[in-house]
């Protein structure tokens, strides 16, 4: 695969020159902020051949945060930072935006390489190339190295997950959005069917490939946020389940949740552990970004392809990284399960906590087929999945049963 520079790569680069010398000459004028999305060049060895841009707001402080943001395929780095929202908390909360840009001439669709595992290893590739980026905001911006977090879309979302599993020691948290379980595809033949219908294994199998990306280390493991659309046909749903269970097996917590709560948007959030890992469920939402236009202090985005007006993943996600200095979001949530600790997340005025059963719970065994038509579960890709926390059940047919308990409205889990 080639690693020449590409045209539409150079072109960006032109493009937020002329942007930011546009931006310089009215400054004189307008009181206008004057902090722009820049290219940034000679960050480092650049084996991925990734193209560097840097978002600095205006009166940032020294020792101040930074943000990797990842875009998804046939997007950019200034597509992802003008719609995701991402620009508006960095210049509330200040922290550095390093945005990461594929050209076409590593991937025709602009898509990072997630599934190549010369570019999603420990020292090697597009993975070295955005540390690279990392170290050098730390060497030029005085970022502070303690408070380093990632997020990405699909496969800016599975890259994502490659970079907490290669730089444990680099990232503080990460958000995995649309993406898919670290190492599930080492080819591209592979990734297409970890994108749909999805591959099963076990936790453990899921928490060894982590492992793997830095045998012997030891240190603290990154918290992780997931995102998925429960109606994503791109990257199937079966993917945020399979993630749940590869980070939860890493941070060694139950992939039992430790408390369910509703959100806007028909968002489920569950919380795993002490909030070391959260999987967040948007009813309704194909593939994209969840991004929720508007003035509102948890409103964020521009609504459009890949980027989908449901909640404002990006306030949820800044302030699970420790970047607000407001209240966190959501609700307290409501335990589904007897809470080994108190969950984080605390009220907002927006969230509606999900009522605790005041009976016993619904458990029903039938095939997965029989679960399906009685709703109790969906089928995606000739597999079932339980309604409300998306667990992967197995086959859609008559030969395979389950058993599934109902924890709240239109919410199943599979045991009893």
């Amino acid at each position: 695969m080639s690693r020449s520079s590409s045209l539409i790569a150079r072109v960006a680069g032109v493009a937020a020159g002329v942007v930011l010398a546009a931006a310089t000459a009215l400054a004189v004028a307008l009181p206008a902020q004057a902090a722009s999305l820049t290219q940034v060049t000679g960050f480092g060895s650049n084996p991925g051949n990734l193209t560097m841009y840097a978002y600095r707001p205006d009166g940032l402080p020294g020792n101040a945060p930074a943000v990797v943001l990842l875009h998804g395929c046939v997007q950019n780095a200034a597509t992802y930072v003008t719609n995701s929202g991402w620009q508006k908390y960095a210049d509330q909360w200040k922290f550095t935006l390093i945005v990461p840009q594929q050209p076409s001439g590593n991937n025709a669709n602009s898509c990072f390489n997630w599934f190549e595992t010369g570019d999603t290893a420990r020292g090697q590739g597009e993975t070295l190339s955005i540390k690279q980026m990392v170290d050098h905001a730390r060497a030029n911006y005085g970022t502070d190295p303690n408070r380093v977090y990632v997020s990405g879309l699909s496969a800016g979302g599975a890259m994502s997950a490659a970079m907490l599993a290669a730089y444990p020691d680099v990232f503080a948290a990460g958000s995995i959005v649309a993406g898919i379980p670290y190492r599930c595809a080492t080819s591209t033949t592979s990734a297409f069917s970890c994108m749909n219908p999805g591959v099963n294994k076990t936790p453990a199998q899921w928490g060894d490939l982590v492992r793997a990306a830095y045998p012997g280390y030891a240190g603290r493991r990154p918290r992780v946020a997931i995102w998925h659309g429960s109606s994503d046909t791109t990257v199937a749903v079966a993917n945020a389940g399979e993630s749940r269970e590869q980070w939860t097996d890493v941070l060694a917590v139950p992939p039992t949740p430790t408390s369910t709560s509703t959100l806007p948007a028909g968002t489920t959030l569950e919380v795993y552990g002490d909030d070391q890992v959260r999987l967040y469920r948007v009813a309704g939402m194909g593939h994209g970004t969840p991004v929720d236009p508007g003035a509102g202090a948890d409103q964020c985005g521009t609504a459009g392809a890949y980027f989908l007006d449901t909640i404002c993943s990006t306030y949820r996600d800044a302030l699970f990284f420790g970047l607000g200095t407001g209240a966190t979001p959501g609700p307290t949530p409501t335990a589904t399960a007897t809470p080994s600790r108190t969950p984080s997340p605390t009220p907002t005025r927006s969230a509606t906590p999900t009522p605790a059963p005041t009976t016993a719970p619904v458990c029903v065994t039938a095939s997965n087929y029989a679960h399906v038509v009685a709703g109790r579960a969906y089928q995606s890709g000739g597999y079932a999945y339980a309604l409300g926390s998306g667990q992967r059940m197995g086959l859609y047919n008559t030969f395979y049963t389950s058993t599934l308990k109902q924890t709240g409205p239109g919410y199943w889990v599979i045991g009893c």
